[in-house]
């Protein structure tokens, strides 16, 4: 069968504006098994037509398989590129797999695992950029489970033209997780610490149409290293551009986007997805937050389910039931966007409050309270100081015992306009009172489609986006992260990301206190498609000469479900300072309305046993699953243990 290869010479030409497809002149190659006539050295041959198969006469060698490539001398490599076969068999497809590098063929280091969608298309893996002399892939799965084989009809070496070591002062990126899928949306599951994965009813397109009723789905578990994929369709919700919540069970809770009016659960406790009630209105690009008595606020929504009049509702836990609520009219948060309403009520920056209050932060420069019960009330709350609009923007609570939340970036409009890289902290108390919005030091770069994590120590890391916002572009995309401090009110940058992280990019803190940023793209054939995500830790996790810390260890939680304003006693394994609170989150679109932190001070500490007290209002200590950190002189974090603090 001829195949059109057009699609894959674009691919390979989009790489080269970042990086450089090494000459092959000279490289070896070497295979744990090989079929007679399909020789591991047809990856380098430069045909397309021409494969290297391992053994399937007169018997299937078992998987795994490596193919290791010799260059001969130190490159800088920064990604790998596989072609699967392209003929009309899929046999031999590489499924999960790992690339590890290494500079004398003893020892090697994994720069990324994952594992790769079942098709022809090229597989591109970036990577932080690391000297070695050998490459080598290691299948361990068949994509399509069809046996025992792995095939390839090219591999590709990426570099880049010099190196310099990364300090660990700035923080470390690390392996580069590979996808079956594009995923625009993400969510940290309660507990294990999985990261749920999706993108739309393909794996790396969109359909803005709708009604397709399925869902392509992965999911990363950090404790295995593996990648899995699932197609959900029980739901009948193409889940693409919907509002995310966790709920005060910490199940995923997604609603509107492709299929407007719907909404689908995730229960990570029985790997389910289950369908609820539908949206009195339908919606896509809207926000949602959980408030303080549980229930699931959201507004907004024009991108799908028809433009205009997206005003409030509100799901209630008690009976899994949507209300309107006349009193919420989303006009009040309307930007002045050019193309309209269809933009102008995107991405609302939402935070559950007090007495099932909800501040609104922006994108809009006019900030506003909605109160979800009854019939729901809207009050003004000033202006987000001399701000502008700043659509696709972000907004992040780093402390909620105080109200505090820092907003950055943004545009006035959605797209084609240049970003701010503004920055303000605004100061909430009680709800429907006027908010303060103090301008703090701005960023180095401007940015939008960006996405800030809250670190347990406070400090807010601040990935990706582009000077310009243009959807499915990585133009102008900014690889250089930032780092706001409270304590002085000012950013600094740190080590840079290898994958451009824009339009439908993601970034979430994992239990582990460690960050994994995401995505991009989701554009069919398009050369912008991040089916990855990579790992970061940040430079509290590492000594002054960049050798690991030693990480303090909570032994043991006198109790893991805990109402508010009750105490529980926690016992470390040495002398620890400090202790937080920050809730388990899911963002898409650069929306992370769960995300939150508290910082906690013990009442009482005897030895290495401390007495913490969760606040008491379920407004600051929003329902549902948190992570709880304690950090030592040094300001190491440990590794979490999850916390679900209830209503009562």
């Amino acid at each position: 069968m001829r195949r059109n290869l057009a699609p894959i010479v674009a691919a390979y030409a989009s790489l080269a504006a970042t990086q450089a497809v090494t000459p092959r002149t000279g490289w070896t190659v070497t295979a744990d098994s090989l079929q007679p006539g399909n020789e591991a050295t047809n990856v380098l041959d430069g045909n397309t037509g021409s494969i290297w198969h391992t053994q399937y006469t007169p018997s299937n060698a078992a998987l795994p398989h490596a193919i290791t490539i010799d260059m001969k001398k130190i490159i800088n490599v920064n990604g790998l590129t596989y072609l699967p076969r392209q003929d009309a068999s899929r046999n031999g497809n590489i499924g999960q797999h790992k690339i590890e590098l290494s500079s004398d063929s003893s020892t090697w280091t994994t720069v990324a695992f994952g594992t790769y969608y079942d098709d022809t298309s090229l597989k591109t893996t970036p990577f932080t950029t690391t000297p070695a002399r050998y490459v080598r892939l290691t299948a361990q799965t068949e994509a399509g489970g069809r046996g025992p084989w792995t095939s390839a009809a090219e591999i590709n070496i990426l570099s880049a033209a010099s190196y310099t070591a990364p300090a660990a002062s700035k923080g470390v990126w690390g392996a580069t997780l590979d996808f079956p899928i594009v995923p625009a949306a993400a969510a940290v599951l309660q507990g294990s610490g999985k990261v749920l994965l999706w993108s739309s009813y393909k794996a790396y397109d969109f359909g803005g149409g709708g009604g397709s009723g399925t869902t392509e789905t992965a999911i990363y578990d950090p404790a295995t290293g593996t990648v899995s994929r699932r197609v959900v369709t029980n739901t009948q919700h193409d889940m693409f551009c919907p509002g995310i919540s966790l709920d005060v069970q910490g199940r995923v809770f997604v609603t509107g986007g492709n299929d407007a009016p719907k909404t689908s659960i995730y229960e990570s406790n029985a790997n389910t997805w289950i369908a609820a009630p539908n949206m009195k209105i339908a919606r896509g690009y809207q926000s949602s937050t959980t408030l303080s008595n549980g229930d699931i606020f959201t507004i907004g929504g024009s991108w799908s389910g028809g433009q205009g009049n997206k005003n409030g509702e509100v799901w209630k836990s008690a009976t899994n039931t949507w209300s309107l609520l006349p009193g919420c009219p989303v006009a009040p948060m309307l930007t002045a966007d050019a193309q309209g309403v269809y933009r102008a009520d995107n991405h609302g920056w939402l935070f559950g409050w007090k007495s099932g209050s909800v501040f609104q932060a922006g994108p809009s420069k006019a900030m506003n309270w909605y109160t979800a019960t009854g019939t729901g009330a809207q009050k003004p709350a000033g202006l987000r100081g001399n701000d502008a609009h700043a659509m696709n923007g972000n907004a992040i609570m780093f402390d909620a015992l105080n109200g505090k939340i820092l907003t950055v970036g943004g545009a006035p409009n959605y797209q084609d306009n240049d970003a701010t890289s503004n920055a303000h902290v605004i100061t909430i108390g009680s709800p429907g009172t006027v908010a303060s919005a103090t301008a703090v030091g701005s960023m180095a770069n401007r940015r939008a489609f960006h996405n800030s994590v809250v670190l347990p120590d406070g400090k807010v890391l601040v990935t990706g986006g582009e000077v310009r916002p243009v959807p499915f572009s990585d133009a102008g995309a900014v690889l250089t992260p930032e780092l706001f401090n409270p304590a002085t009110s000012s950013f600094s940058s740190i080590n840079p990301e290898a994958v451009p992280r824009t339009y439908h990019s993601w970034s979430l803190l994992l239990p582990d206190a460690t960050v994994i940023s995401g995505g991009g793209g989701l554009c069919g054939g398009c050369s912008t498609n991040h089916p990855n995500a990579q790992l970061f830790s940040p430079a509290y996790l590492f000594n002054a000469d960049g050798s690991k810390a030693a990480r303090p260890v909570i032994s043991s939680v006198s109790a893991t479900s805990v109402a508010v304003g009750a105490t529980m006693t926690v016992t470390t394994n040495s002398a620890v300072t400090s202790w937080s609170l920050v809730r388990y989150a899911s963002a898409t679109h650069s929306v992370n309305t769960d995300q939150r932190r508290i910082p906690l001070t013990p009442t009482a500490t005897s030895g290495n046993t401390y007495t913490l007290r969760i606040p008491s209002d379920s407004g600051i200590a929003l329902p549902g699953p948190w992570m709880l950190f304690a950090m030592n002189a040094q300001g190491v974090p440990s590794i979490s243990k999850t916390i679900l603090i209830r209503v009562s």
